[in-house]
């Protein structure tokens, strides 16, 4: 049998020796028990160490139905008692079924209709807050599976997004400053939480493609002719062949970004000649970070620009190669980058 000893009601009734008898049978279950004369006062005590609620019909300011409707919003699961009358009409038992009564015990109590009553209602209370454990237990255990699977793609992404700079003389810095420039940007410009989290993911795949160029051209150390640059432009298609198809929304959008993040807002850039808001915000964004961060990035062929510099090439190129509200955005809110800059130098 479940022990019941230790739990505790909460009983109302606007009559003294009804609170009495039901605080001398519940002392005899070794229960402990909040007695009230006013059921405003009773609600207002109401809290979560409470496991069964014992009330009375006929109450002034508030009767017993009234008192379980407001109970139940605050508790949907406690279980009610209500004391009626013995007279009391079975229509009134119905209402204060609806209204979320659990179960009735009728004046003058009886000692031993009370003590099973109330054991059984405790016994169902003990079962009801023991599931709940245990489903709150079962989600702690599947949020912490999730975060694991979740932390297990973000590690692979990362590695694989260092694997995309392998043969490029770009730098794991590079990769964190862009996936940092554009989860910023993408926030400044008000996308969702969702959003800034698949771009911070998958802005890194924005070169995967240059895996599939030769090292001629990639590690060239001087200009490329107009030959050798046709061929550095499949870079781009080669990134998003390469990730379209993947089932990982990160990838899926890293394919998206691979593919639009050299189009130009003018309609000039490659590979499709994309114009304006028919680039996809993803490659727009990701567009700025990069370039930004490959003018203030020294590199073997070039020195670093200052980030004055930068802001000057951006803002000349606001609406021929950049999306002008986010360039706006990105001039307006410099100093975070320059945060994010400074954190990720190179060593």
């Amino acid at each position: 049998m479940n022990n019941i000893a230790g739990m505790r009601i909460l009983s109302i009734d606007d009559n003294h020796n009804n609170l009495s008898i039901i605080e001398v049978f519940a002392k005899s279950l070794k229960l402990e028990i909040d007695s009230f004369l006013n059921p405003i006062e009773a609600l207002d005590s109401l809290n979560t160490t409470h496991d069964l609620i014992i009330v009375d019909y006929m109450m002034p300011e508030l009767n017993g139905l009234e008192f379980i409707k407001q109970v139940r919003k605050l508790d949907s699961d406690i279980p009610i008692i209500m004391l009626t009358a013995v007279g009391d009409d079975m229509v009134l038992q119905v209402k204060a079924l609806e209204f979320g009564a659990n179960d009735f015990l009728s004046k003058p109590l009886n000692s031993g209709s009370f003590r099973a009553r109330i054991s059984n209602m405790l016994k169902l209370r003990q079962s009801q807050l023991l599931l709940k454990d245990k489903a709150l237990l079962l989600q702690n255990e599947v949020n912490a599976a999730t975060k694991m699977l979740v932390d297990r793609e973000h590690e692979t992404l990362n590695i694989l997004g260092k694997t995309a700079e392998y043969k490029d003389p770009e730098t794991g810095a590079h990769i964190a400053r862009v996936a940092h420039y554009s989860k910023t940007l993408a926030c400044l410009s008000g996308q969702s939480e969702k959003f800034q989290d698949t771009i911070f993911h998958a802005s890194p795949f924005h070169d995967i493609g240059k895996i599939g160029i030769p090292d001629k051209i990639l590690l060239k150390p001087a200009r490329l002719d107009a030959d050798e640059f046709e061929i550095m432009k499949t870079h781009s298609t080669i990134g998003y062949t390469i990730l379209k198809n993947s089932h990982s929304a990160y990838l899926k959008a890293g394919g998206i970004i691979a593919f639009n993040h050299h189009e130009k807002y003018d309609g000039t850039g490659y590979p499709s000649g994309l114009k304006g808001e028919s680039i996809p915000i993803l490659g727009r964004i990701t567009a700025i970070a990069d370039v930004f961060d490959a003018l203030t990035s020294q590199r073997p062929y070039k020195k670093a620009w200052s980030f004055e510099d930068a802001c000057s090439l951006l803002i000349e190129e606001k609406g021929k190669h950049f999306d002008p509200v986010l360039i706006d955005l990105f001039i307006d809110n410099v100093d975070q980058f320059k945060t994010i800059y400074d954190k990720f130098t190179e060593e």
